[in-house]
């Protein structure tokens, strides 16, 4: 969940009414103005927990559930558009009629860091990682800084800040805007330091071929002014060809690889200042973003040597190979992978850091793309290091989405695995894992959902002996 905090905004009487004000987002960033004296309303269809219980503690959850054009007046300084809102929202069409402001997300968190160093961390995936490393070293180092990161890191209890900084590291989503704009977000915050981290389809119910998917980072790049920098990596093919085609550039081009790097009883060493430096992360694609950290830090004025000081503590963020139990000869870990390129980054990563133990890998099929039967043959291969394969997904899930339910044979040639075991009922799969052996044994449970609130204190005491 992302949470908001503004230091500092001029013209704290400011009236902002949101509409979709239960997204995680936008709750958090309706929150924040009230607290720091904005007058705030706001209106959705329905809002959970923990949005409605936060909203309402504040003394700004809508009284009733619905749209209500009557909110709208002019006395308004702006609209704040959430995704949810369709595009003939009711406020929204009283909103235009009265030419009122209406930002999205991303165009107010311009509006309010435009005359500050931008730094944008895009890709399809490694972007929270990457900006919690960066976030990590300048704040050891107690620099001012501003920030958007999206989940919760280690030292951080707010995941926004607006200041009087004079830079912003920016984590740059590639979905769309707002109902009004389908654009990516990452458009919206025009950056002076842009880092990619590598380009694997994703959102199939947005950019409908690669070819359209790709050509979104590649206009993004095309931003990059003449006096900017572009830091991308060199091991991903797509993200390498942009760069290599922008090397007649004015802007200055970085590219970078994983970090050097040796793995001794389970245990990452950073090979870093002539020796070697034990990391609490581990896996190749996390040694590419600890290496695209590193050069962001420096392009920031940092040394290496301050930005090892400060890595070695760093422990990654929230459900990013997040340890929910552990034994002498057993972790249980829970990481965010959904996507096909993040999920056989995490499981290559475990089995890699502990090749002689057995490895129980769950995925949780849950987004547009990974539900839909033509984009799912994408995750061939990508479960391959595990010595069990499991998936997971919800025929309501399916049903909402408004896809067709697949079937063990599909999703088997699919990740192309013939002994994937499926299960579509959370309690038979935690029967599943519960009846399991767990010496020399890892578990991996992999979602950007969260597997129908399955209760884990069971595992959790059969693994934390």
């Amino acid at each position: 969940m992302l949470t908001f905090e503004f230091q500092f905004l001029p013209n704290m009487n400011k009236k902002y009414h949101f509409i979709a004000i239960g997204g995680a987002v936008m709750h958090n960033l309706a929150l924040a103005l009230h607290q720091k004296g904005y007058t705030v309303s706001g209106s959705d269809d329905e809002i959970y927990e923990p949005s409605r219980s936060r909203l309402q503690n504040a003394g700004i959850l809508p009284q009733e559930k619905g749209w209500f054009p009557e909110k709208i007046n002019q006395d308004l300084d702006g609209i704040i558009l959430g995704m949810h809102a369709r595009i003939d929202n009711p406020e929204l069409v009283k909103a235009r009629e009265l030419n009122i402001p209406v930002f999205s997300f991303p165009e107010f968190i311009y509006e309010q860091s435009k005359d500050k160093k931008r730094v944008v961390i895009s890709g399809s995936h490694g972007k929270t990682t990457i900006t919690s490393m960066i976030l990590h070293v300048l704040n050891f180092h107690k620099m001012e800084f501003d920030y958007l990161v999206g989940a919760q890191i280690e030292g951080f209890d707010l995941m926004v800040s607006l200041s009087n900084a004079p830079v912003i590291i920016i984590e740059g989503d590639e979905y769309l805007t707002s109902p009004l704009d389908r654009r990516p977000k990452f458009f919206h915050y025009f950056h002076d330091i842009l880092l990619m981290s590598g380009i694997a389809w994703d959102h199939f119910n947005v950019f409908p071929t690669f070819e359209n998917y790709k050509e979104q980072f590649e206009r993004l790049v095309e931003m990059t002014p003449d006096s900017g920098t572009f830091i991308y990596c060199n091991e991903d093919p797509y993200v390498r060809e942009i760069g290599e085609k922008k090397s007649k550039e004015k802007f200055s081009l970085i590219p970078y690889k994983a970090h050097p790097f040796l793995i001794k009883d389970g245990q990452t060493l950073l090979m870093a200042n002539d020796g070697e430096m034990p990391i609490h992360i581990f896996g190749e694609h996390n040694l590419q973003n600890l290496m695209g950290a590193l050069e962001i830090c420096l392009a920031l004025g940092l040394t290496k040597e301050q930005f090892y000081l400060a890595i070695k503590s760093f422990k990654g963020a929230a459900k990013r190979q997040e340890v929910l139990a552990s034994s002498d000869n057993s972790i249980f870990y829970r990481d965010f992978a959904h996507a096909p390129s993040k999920l056989k980054a995490t499981t290559d990563a475990v089995k890699n850091q502990f090749p002689d133990r057995k490895l129980i890998a769950v995925q949780e099929l849950h987004t547009y793309s990974s539900l839909n039967k033509d984009f799912v043959v994408n995750y061939s291969g990508t479960m391959d290091a595990a010595d069990v394969a499991i998936v997971y997904l919800n025929p309501k899930a399916v049903s909402l989405k408004k896809l067709e339910l697949m079937d063990e044979a599909t999703l088997r040639t699919a990740f192309n695995r013939e002994d994937l075991i499926l299960f579509t009922e959370i309690e038979k799969l935690k029967s599943y894992l519960e009846a399991q052996k767990y010496d020399a044994t890892n578990l991996l449970l992999m979602s950007s959902g969260n597997y129908d609130d399955m209760d884990l204190s069971v595992l959790k005491s059969k693994i934390n002996k």
